[in-house]
């Protein structure tokens, strides 16, 4: 293994181990509290939907722009619409392989449904961050080992990694909401960022070939992010909300709000 794929390997295991820091928060929930619960899976939808356009989309863009030998839109969009179709060709295929349970069990395939897309969406997501990660490592092979280089590679890392930690969160506490213990909710959430240290290491050794496929790996995630966020989180967390209508309102933009921080921030 040569030096830049192992600096690309650590930097991917420390964004991954930022998620498992963020799917342990759902260790604070003694007890399943819904109104709480409520107001975090609005707080999941919003990290989602910030994440979408920050950390996927506007790169894409700007990467097709330098990498892609097809308009930066076209590509942006048809990696978008991918996405949002193969979450939606997912869900039927779950759905047709649980069409034959009984109506006792139909509630619980629901959910069964809800968090297979949730996590599926969450890992499409962090696939082409580590691939990010990868590249970035990967391409001081090329352009060599200097100081700027190695410190642009690491800031990447940092940034993604922080924005990790939210996505952990946004995975374990609705598996918690319904009805998950604190272990296998934590275990699931931070399952989901374990791909990173895969696509990281494969970045790396194919950076040349990668780089002109990110633009729309990072499209198509994000299509597959918004449909799950709006298909099924946000419809979820506002359930039984007669009491405090906007409680996982106010999640949604906290969520929102504190994704759009960490991205921008950190660029």
């Amino acid at each position: 293994m040569n030096e830049a794929v192992l600096m690309a390997l650590i930097a991917t295991l420390g964004t991954w181990f930022v998620t498992a820091l963020g799917a342990a928060t759902v260790a604070f929930f003694k007890t399943p509290n819904q109104k709480a619960l409520n107001l975090m899976l609005g707080f999941a939808a919003g990290v989602m939907i910030a994440a979408s356009f920050w950390s996927l989309l506007q790169p894409a863009i700007e990467r097709a722009r330098v990498d892609s030998g097809l308009p930066a839109y076209l590509v942006a969009t048809m990696g978008f619409l991918c996405g949002a179709f193969f979450m939606w060709l997912s869900d039927k295929i779950v759905f047709y392989a649980r069409n034959k349970t009984n109506s006792t069990q139909g509630k619980v395939n629901q959910c069964l449904n809800r968090i297979i897309m949730l996590i599926l969406s969450i890992t499409l997501h962090n696939i082409p961050e580590g691939l990010v990660v990868g590249v970035a490592f990967g391409s001081m092979q090329n352009e060599g080992y200097s100081v700027e280089n190695l410190m642009g590679a690491v800031t990447i890392a940092v940034g993604i990694g922080l924005q990790n930690f939210p996505e952990g969160a946004a995975v374990s506490i609705p598996l918690r909401r319904e009805g998950y213990s604190r272990i296998k909710s934590f275990l699931l959430g931070q399952a989901s960022g374990l791909v990173e240290p895969v696509a990281g290491v494969i970045g790396a050794l194919l950076v040349v070939h990668v780089e002109t496929i990110l633009p729309f790996a990072l499209s198509f995630a994000a299509g597959a992010m918004i449909l799950v966020a709006v298909h099924e989180l946000i419809p979820e967390c506002q359930k039984n909300q007669e009491t405090q209508p906007y409680s996982a309102t106010m999640g949604i933009i906290m969520g929102f709000a504190v994704m759009m921080l960490l991205d921008v921030m950190l660029g």
